[in-house]
């Protein structure tokens, strides 16, 4: 299946700390302004909802770990710094995954919160 890759960089007080690339089907996101660098208030998932595309939930897997040559040169990481991997995919209401963001942070620039429901 073909996609749309949207790489993004993170910075905080000048020194990047996050980078990620979102991965979207082609067929959804070709000549969309999802395609484009500012896909607009709301971002990519404002678009999505605009386009048919109503989202039901999100799956994330995380790991630290340390990183790799090119991500200590790409987060310009000190030495020992790992790094959060964080794999996000959205699904619509019809259960396809309409999104796969996958996004390395700096650990130590980062506290992941958060809330989940008890049932």
């Amino acid at each position: 299946r073909r996609v749309l890759a949207r790489r993004r960089r993170y910075l905080l007080d000048g020194r990047p700390v996050e980078f990620a690339t979102s991965y979207l089907p082609l067929d959804i996101a070709r000549g969309t302004q999802i395609a484009e660098p500012n896909p607009g208030p709301g971002g990519i998932y404002a678009r999505l909802e605009e386009l048919g595309h109503q989202l039901d939930h999100f799956e994330e897997e995380i790991r630290a770990r340390m990183p790799s040559p090119s991500e200590v040169k790409t987060l310009q990481l000190a030495s020992g710094v790992p790094v959060i991997h964080l794999i996000r995919t959205a699904f619509d209401t019809a259960g396809r995954a309409v999104e796969v963001c996958d996004t390395v942070m700096a650990a130590d620039a980062y506290v992941l919160s958060y809330q989940l429901p008890a049932t």
